[in-house]
């Protein structure tokens, strides 16, 4: 049994929470393009390692960005969850 402690987000949090989003995947793209865009030649390099690097951090803060709107959508008890969530 997991000891989490569940705390409903302020509306901004939620905010800024989805804003950040759209920075972490562009973080992600230009990490992934820089790798690729890396000739053969400079396989194993400094630079590689750096790009795989920030590819990997970029990849972590979506994640948890994700997780914890995923978190913050499931508090049924939570008024701003309610108000935020979007009806489809």
């Amino acid at each position: 049994m997991a000891l989490v402690k569940r705390v409903a987000l302020a509306p901004r949090a939620v905010r800024q929470l989805r804003r950040v989003r759209s920075v972490y995947v562009a973080g992600m793209l230009l990490s992934a393009l820089g790798l690729l865009s890396l000739d053969d030649s400079a396989a194993g390099g400094r630079q590689a390692a750096i790009a795989g690097a920030f590819l990997a951090v970029f990849a972590a803060l979506l994640t948890l960005t994700a997780v914890q709107l995923w978190r913050h959508g499931r508090t049924e008890h939570c008024s701003t969850a309610k108000k935020l969530t979007r009806l489809v």
